[in-house]
């Protein structure tokens, strides 16, 4: 009986696939469960042992988008029968709504300072190993290994030099400051993964653009950009996952103007102390962005990921 050294057999693919099926379920369970928290009520999100089968809520999610303020007998007959619904919400738990809540604004700044800071790192991330690939740079080695040195140190670890240094130069608490300071962070990572890509491009192309009288310029955003599509929108992924996730940058140098959602979801705080199901609602729905984009550019990032392993 032969056997193919490349063709797995039936029951390697069963085990495989067995493998892939438990560790997707593994994977997902804690998703599952913050998704699902986000509609429960108060009590059946601290109940021990903890509740699986519930009575959906939205609960959290009129908590999260809203202040609320605990409200006397007399108060609630004078604020007189709730006009929506979620202010009868509020209202079965002895509240009323005072306003809406600051969860939109940091939502919106998670999206200015994380999209903006992979834009501008996909930019310069891009030029930057287009010149490392292609043009004979003194001291590339070195260059380039500095640049990868800048991503061995935990950004934490600077954390109050760039301090003293955003404040002196009036960037503390703003998008500018942090969209440049992610971008720092995430740049050598987009400049190594690139040139990764950009390498794998043949030089012919661009030189068959050159004679058929484009300029640099035109050769590589007409040749060059196309090609390494599939890496600009791999790097892109990861570069926005960092921003869109990082705390403890987000912690120290923003408390208002530009604060993200990191920070303010952990520090939801109901009439009653710690509001979990509007923390997971917070947690399910920052999720939202990150994965939409991520799906869109999941066909990119699959050929990314493989890009250049095969050569012919």
């Amino acid at each position: 009986m032969s056997f193919s050294v490349t063709e797995p057999t039936k029951g390697t693919k069963w085990f495989a696939g067995v493998l892939v099926v438990a560790y997707a379920v593994i994977t997902l369970i804690p998703l599952l469960w913050i998704i699902a928290t986000g509609f429960k009520s108060p009590a059946d999100s601290i109940a021990y042992p903890p509740v699986v089968v519930f009575e959906p809520t939205l609960e959290g999610y009129v908590n999260l988008f809203t202040d609320r303020t605990r409200a006397t007998e007399d108060m609630l007959e004078a604020a007189g029968p709730p006009q929506t619904w979620y202010e009868e919400i509020a209202r079965e738990r002895g509240t009323v709504i005072s306003g809406p809540s600051r969860y939109g604004e940091r939502f919106l700044n998670s999206v200015i300072i994380g999209f903006g800071s992979t834009a501008l790192c996909m930019i310069l991330g891009t030029a930057a190993a287009y010149a490392f690939s292609r043009f004979r740079v003194p001291l590339k080695d070195d260059l380039l290994f500095f640049i990868l040195s800048t991503r061995m140190m935990p950004p934490i670890a600077v954390a109050i030099p760039i301090f003293l240094m955003f404040r002196n130069l009036g960037l503390n608490d703003t998008h500018l400051g942090m969209i440049l300071l992610y971008t720092a962070v995430n740049l050598s990572l987009s400049v190594w993964l690139l040139k990764g890509f950009i390498d794998e491009i043949p030089m012919e192309y661009e030189e068959a653009a050159l004679i058929d009288g484009y300029t640099r310029f035109q050769a590589f955003y007409k040749v060059v950009l196309p090609q390494a599509a599939t890496g600009i929108a791999s790097t892109a992924i990861f570069c926005l996952i960092f921003a869109w996730n990082e705390y403890a940058f987000a912690v120290l140098l923003t408390s208002g103007e530009a604060q993200t959602a990191p920070p303010f979801i952990p520090n939801i705080i109901g009439v009653n102390g710690k509001d979990w199901p509007a923390v997971a609602a917070g947690a399910t729905i920052f999720l939202v962005p990150v994965m939409v984009f991520t799906v869109l550019l999941r066909k990119h990032l699959l050929r990314g990921i493989t890009f250049g392993a095969v050569r012919k």
